[in-house]
């Protein structure tokens, strides 16, 4: 896909924003101008066409055009324009030379995120509001293709033109930074953190440094469990769902200043396997000073099947994904399952997997701590740990027998 992004003459930019620095803007900690043009690269764009003023100097452009954020498969290129206008067909003459007939139209001041610029209606040039997002043909366009594109959406998104648009622009962001799989738990987990995602985006504090912080919180949840009485456990159940907070505000911080990196994911898959056996060990140990050795033996075998569970999971994601894009398992696990869904086991599974979900457990801890009924969560857990393990098993087999770079692979039973 080929984008286009075009910076206007720089005394318009100005009038439209009273700080004349209005392209380095940051927004969530991200300049403006670069933001636009990342957004493009992770929407999938594998030519980025910048159209720059012709008469203005260049070091702004090559700031952004030298970030590392920009690396990728795509490239980014600047062009030189005297005088631009969208809607004059003579200005676009230079500009799609060497192009598709197809491209995305992304006002250099639009911020938003990848998920909403896909499928957007396919639109002629006579029809385009230039002052937003638009899939752009240079043909033109049938009365059914006019017609098929009339239902669909307008992108979602902020033009910043003022300081108020800049701090609206960064509620969408936080607001839009979870997942497309997110549930009502994990969705109302994420709202508790925004405050708290917006504030550290304007700091240097990376993602993985919030990931070490919500690891060391798990560590004072277990001690509290382990003391062995009902307060104390409370405290540890509060303390693990703050903890939580931690894992689902590190991803969204990433999102939002794409900081998301293979290393990233694969650590905070590694504090979530920590957190679930620093949970299970510190409640071990508090049920059996309170209630004797029994405890401790069932506290082992679930000690053992998170483990195994975490093991096995990380086997699964390592054959669903590429090294490059492991954050990528989920989605294409569900799809997996999705296609699979005559299948009685594949279909329970998509159904029931939001409740092992950390966002879901967090919640779940806390009922279960204050309303006494902890021991029987604990027993629960035993079970499922190990269930989770067999049944990572049996996709891996059924599903992920070779590692694969796609979708493809699954195999009938």
């Amino acid at each position: 896909m080929q984008f286009v992004v075009v910076v206007p003459e720089f005394a318009t930019v100005a009038d439209c924003y009273t700080d004349t620095n209005v392209l380095m803007r940051p927004v969530c900690g991200v300049p403006l101008l670069l933001r636009t043009l990342a957004t493009a690269v992770r929407a999938g764009a594998d030519d980025v066409l910048l159209v720059w003023p012709e008469n203005a100097p260049t070091e702004l452009a090559d700031i952004c055009m030298q970030s590392p954020l920009l690396r990728g498969p795509g490239t980014v290129r600047l062009l030189r324009v005297k005088n631009f206008d969208p809607r004059a067909r003579s200005s676009w003459v230079s500009v799609l030379d060497g192009f598709d007939t197809q491209f995305m139209w992304l006002p250099w001041n639009w911020v938003t995120n990848k998920q909403s610029l896909v499928r957007l209606p396919l639109v002629g040039m006579d029809s385009v509001d230039w002052s937003r997002p638009a899939f752009v043909t240079t043909n033109e366009m049938t009365r059914g293709e006019i017609f098929t594109a009339l239902p669909h959406r307008n992108v979602e998104g902020i033009a910043v033109i003022s300081p108020e648009t800049a701090a609206a622009a960064e509620r969408f962001l936080v607001a839009h930074s979870g997942k497309v799989l997110d549930g009502i738990h994990t969705s109302f987990n994420r709202l508790l953190c925004r405050p708290f995602v917006r504030w550290l985006s304007h700091t240097r504090i990376t993602p993985n440094a919030v990931t070490f912080g919500g690891v060391a919180v798990s560590i004072l949840s277990a001690i509290a469990f382990a003391a062995g009485f009902y307060w104390a456990y409370v405290a540890g159940a509060l303390l693990f769902y703050i903890a939580g907070l931690f894992d689902e505000t590190d991803g969204m911080l990433a999102r939002i200043k794409f900081a998301d990196s293979p290393f990233g994911t694969w650590l905070e898959g590694f504090a979530d396997g920590l957190s679930y056996l620093l949970l299970f060990g510190g409640i071990t140990v508090g049920l059996y000073r309170q209630h004797g050795s029994l405890e401790l033996w069932i506290g082992t075998v679930l000690l053992a099947g998170t483990l195994l569970s975490v093991i096995v999971t990380s086997l699964q994601r390592r054959r669903a994904t590429t090294p490059e894009r492991p954050n990528e398992y989920l989605g294409r696990f569900y799809q997996l399952l999705e296609k699979d869904s005559s299948n009685w086991i594949s279909k329970m599974v998509r159904h029931l997997q939001a409740f092992q979900k950390r966002g879901v457990l967090i919640i779940y801890v806390v009922l279960f701590t204050v309303f006494g009924g902890l021991p029987f969560l604990f027993y629960l857990s035993t079970l499922g740990s190990h269930l989770i393990w067999i049944l990572a098993l049996y996709f891996n087999h059924r599903f992920f027998k070779q590692p694969a770079a796609g979708l493809g692979g699954m195999e009938a039973a």
